[in-house]
């Protein structure tokens, strides 16, 4: 069953809506990224980067990011930019990971030079820092990202830029190299929408989604609920596409019926 990773920028328009969205897309999404609110996102593109505004001027905090994260049994990792995680604390930040059922952390703004001096850290406390591989990539690179990461999945960044910018790139020779080496689930992401899922699925395990769920967030021309109900029928077109074209046996898969729970309560009446 090919997967659907969701990143939601998390406070945007407000938590309540947060947890009610969480709750609503949880049938259909594997692994939720959340996303934390930062004042210079350099790896999102314009829309990302407004909801990322929108919701620090709404005083949204990593505290919050964390209470989000521990009410759902959805798969989840923390998505964010290092200076998040550095001021609050490395090793802090990994305490409550385990305390909270995260996953591990995803940081687009850490080279992977970096990353070796604080993945002793993140394996010391069963979290996983999440690698990413760039079309730019030669095998020679792949090879020394890959060598010994243990995370369950790997970022396969769809094109060198920001996400959201719709850019297009031949990505078979990448997914090769990758596959030589490693056994770890790829992830595409960058530009991924109901539109362009199904294509950019093919030769991968799962796609992520952020900027198609994050404009719909934004979009002040929707009330509340609509916006959780557009954005879910979104997330249910994706993965409903998956069951119909993608066949690794012969046959149609059937639909996962083991996506995770929510916690939340009932979604409110807006």
């Amino acid at each position: 069953m090919k997967k659907l990773v969701a990143y939601l920028t998390i406070g945007y328009p407000n938590l309540f809506l947060t947890e009610d969205l969480i709750g609503s897309i949880s049938e259909y999404v594997d692994i939720l990224e959340l996303g934390i609110p930062f004042s210079d996102p350099v790896a999102d593109g314009e829309i990302i980067e407004k909801a990322n505004g929108l919701a620090l001027k709404n005083g949204i905090k990593f505290q919050d990011v964390l209470n989000i994260a521990e009410k759902t049994e959805v798969k989840k990792y923390l998505m964010g930019y290092f200076n998040s995680f550095y001021h609050r604390g490395i090793e802090k930040v990994l305490k409550e990971f385990q305390n909270r059922n995260i996953a591990g952390a995803i940081i687009p703004d850490l080279p992977f030079e970096e990353t070796k001096i604080y993945q002793p850290l993140f394996d010391k406390n069963n979290s996983e820092l999440i690698p990413f591989i760039a079309p730019t990539d030669s095998a020679e690179r792949i090879e020394t990202i890959l060598k010994n990461n243990q995370a369950s999945f790997i970022y396969l960044v769809a094109y060198a830029g920001i996400t959201g910018s719709g850019r297009d790139e031949v990505l078979t020779m990448v997914i090769e190299n990758i596959r030589k080496i490693s056994n770890q689930e790829v992830y595409i992401g960058f530009g991924v929408d109901e539109n362009t899922a199904k294509k950019k699925i093919i030769g991968v395990d799962g796609v992520i989604v952020g900027t198609a769920f994050v404009k719909i967030l934004i979009d002040n021309s929707l009330s509340n609920s609509e916006k959780i109900k557009k954005i879910t029928e979104e997330a249910k077109k994706i993965t409903d596409d998956y069951e119909i074209i993608f066949v690794d046996d012969g046959s149609l898969h059937e639909k996962d019926k083991n996506r995770g729970e929510s916690a939340f309560s009932s979604p409110r009446i807006y």
